[in-house]
C-alpha cells in the first residue's frame, strides 16, 4: 500500500484504513442507510457504525422521518382559517 501511494504522490501514504474509512464515509454522505453501511463494513450492528459515520448524515433522522410519513396530498385552497388565541 505504501509503494502504490509513494507512486501516486500520496502523503501522507494511504492506508488500508483510511481507504476503509473512505469508503464507508462516502456511503454515508450517500444517504445509505447506517444498516447498510454497518452490513457492508462488517460491523456487528450499527452501534460502531454510528459512532464514526452517522454525523455524516446531517439530515439522517429527518430525511428517514419525511420518507415514511404519508402523503396527505395538496391541500385545498380556501378553506383556512386562522385561529384565534384563547384569552
Amino acid at each position: 500500500m505504501s509503494e502504490a501511494s509513494a507512486r501516486a504522490g500520496l502523503e501522507p501514504p494511504a492506508t488500508f484504513h483510511t481507504l476503509r474509512h473512505t469508503y464507508g464515509s462516502l456511503l454515508a454522505l450517500r444517504g445509505v442507510p447506517l444498516q447498510v453501511i454497518a452490513a457492508a463494513m462488517g460491523h456487528a450492528d450499527t452501534r460502531m457504525t454510528a459512532r464514526h459515520y452517522a454525523h455524516m448524515q446531517p439530515d439522517f433522522v429527518a430525511a428517514t422521518i419525511r420518507a415514511n410519513l404519508p402523503s396527505f396530498g395538496p391541500l385545498p385552497r380556501g378553506n383556512v382559517r386562522a385561529l384565534r388565541r384563547a384569552k
